[in-house]
């Protein structure tokens, strides 16, 4: 028997940081939803009780250094699951982005595993499996659209975004997001996002309301230390897309679009400065 689990990147509509915790995790406050950018995960049985991961991807370790290896051997351990597993990732979605793709592969593995192996796992089990992988595995376990609190293991699910497409630029660097938190400062941050302004714009399907509203604070660390990340948003602003702002961490940067009609441009435009841009639509 074989199982397929599609895992779509994430991205941040808002990113606020709120306070340092006494446990050394950052008090977060965000909305995130997903986008129609996915690794596929086949799962297939093996009659010895091992884990073997392959990827078509040459630059993503094959151990237990990924997170769907990681999930895989979670949940054999923790329901004493005896049967091994065969793991394909094909992957798309670049790896350290601030698209949440190692997380979204452990989300897939996790659901794909528990139709494996008929364990009857709840969803919510599953997220609380997911919270001791990543912070950003329980929202990828469900998908949708969250406001995630917390380390960001604490969601609540609200309602989707009105329909559109997303262009994704990704430069040539890798961030790491341990780095970016290290260097946040909370009392260095001027403005942030207004959860309250998000929520009433999704609520009433302003695709420019989200737009204006859209905020990350880790921008104000990330882009100083990356000034290619500041130039792809100014390209990306220029070439008309109408809401752009750094997922995540970054060094992502997406723009939100409303008309087909000017993705070319933009798409276009992006290649001169960067390999890996993606035009796909939200998923809602």
């Amino acid at each position: 028997m074989k199982v397929y689990e599609k895992a779509p990147a994430k991205i941040n509509l808002m990113l606020d940081v709120l306070r340092k915790r006494e446990d050394g995790f950052h008090e977060v406050e965000m909305v995130m939803t997903m986008v129609d950018l996915a690794d596929r995960l086949e799962m297939e049985e093996l009659p010895r009780d091992t884990i073997i991961i392959s990827s078509q991807a040459g630059y993503i370790p094959l151990d237990e250094k990924n997170l769907a290896f990681q999930a895989a051997k979670l949940i054999k351990e923790r329901y004493e699951v005896r049967q091994g597993v065969y793991i394909h990732l094909d992957k798309k979605i670049p790896v350290a982005a601030g698209l949440a793709g190692g997380s979204s592969d452990a989300a897939a593995a996790l659901r794909g595993l528990n139709r494996l192996w008929r364990l009857n796992i709840s969803e919510q089990e599953l997220q609380v499996l997911g919270s001791e992988l990543g912070s950003d595995v329980p929202f990828c376990v469900t998908g949708g659209t969250a406001i995630a609190r917390g380390r960001g293991e604490k969601l609540e699910h609200i309602a989707n975004p009105p329909q559109c497409w997303v262009v994704l630029a990704k430069p040539p660097i890798n961030v790491s997001t341990a780095d970016v938190y290290g260097r946040f400062r909370v009392n260095r941050i001027d403005k942030h996002p207004s959860l309250p302004s998000m929520l009433e714009a999704i609520e009433s399907q302003s695709f420019h309301r989200i737009c204006d509203n859209l905020g990350n604070v880790l921008e104000d660390v990330t882009l100083p230390m990356h000034p290619e990340v500041q130039q792809l948003k100014e390209a990306m602003i220029r070439l008309g897309a109408e809401g752009v702002l750094m997922s995540g961490s970054g060094p992502t940067v997406f723009g939100l679009v409303s008309k087909e009609s000017k993705i070319a441009r933009i798409y276009n435009g992006l290649r001169g400065f960067c390999k890996e841009v993606y035009a796909v639509r939200m998923l809602t």
